[in-house]
């Protein structure tokens, strides 16, 4: 699972695809986690989450 800004979802979503083999599940953040979440590539607030389920 990966949590990414608007800027790297497609970054997120290409590691998933090469790592699992599978098209990546994108799920938009909640409002209220929105605040606490980084994003993994930059540490901007998260706006998405990837993952392969």
């Amino acid at each position: 699972m990966i949590y990414c800004c608007e800027e790297h979802v497609d970054l997120a979503i290409d590691t998933v695809v090469d790592e699992y083999e599978t098209f990546p599940q994108l799920t938009k953040i909640e409002e209220e986690k929105k605040l606490s979440t980084p994003c993994e590539y930059c540490q901007n607030n998260a706006m998405y989450v990837v993952a392969n389920e």
